[in-house]
């Protein structure tokens, strides 16, 4: 038989039922619940929380910690990698946008990939140049739609002249 643990839990039974309600993310309603349940006295063992919610005691033994520490506010966070750092930043990534905004801009990414390169020194992959391009930058390239070099100049101009305007 585990031994009894004592835990001051300073929100009351009301308040916890009345978040546990509300809460929309499913990590803070098992958090919550776990708290509710030792408030209300209907759990008194760490091995009965984690059957309860199907987890580890080691988890739930976690958790209580984290209250200990800091209260609800603490427990309840989530805490975010921060991820690794850009590849094109600051005055490449301005001078690029200020490139892609040129009337000439780029006819490829490839041809982004080669002027970072050599303009900057900058030895980025395709992939996250094109990621930075369509998603950070929310650019596309300028780049006209392929004509036949068989076409005729004159019967283009004819028919733009003879077409009916919607």
């Amino acid at each position: 038989m585990s031994r009894p643990f004592n835990l001051e839990i300073t929100e009351s039974e009301a308040e916890l039922k009345k978040r546990l309600q509300h809460v929309r993310e499913a990590i803070h309603k098992e958090k919550l619940q776990m708290l509710w349940w030792l408030k209300s006295g209907q759990v008194t063992q760490q091995q009965e929380i984690g059957k309860r919610l199907g987890r580890d005691t080691s988890t739930v033994t976690r958790w209580l910690q984290k209250y200990r520490r800091g209260g609800l506010e603490e427990l309840l966070q989530i805490r975010k990698a921060p991820g690794n750092e850009r590849k094109i930043k600051g005055e490449v990534l301005a001078a690029l946008q200020q490139q892609l905004q040129n009337s000439a801009g780029f006819s490829s990414y490839g041809s982004i990939v080669e002027w970072l390169e050599q303009k900057h020194g900058l030895v980025v992959e395709y992939g996250t140049v094109y990621a930075t391009v369509r998603y950070l930058l929310g650019a596309k390239l300028k780049e006209p739609r392929p004509q036949s070099y068989q076409q005729n100049e004159h019967a283009v101009e004819t028919f733009k002249k003879t077409s009916v305007p919607r």
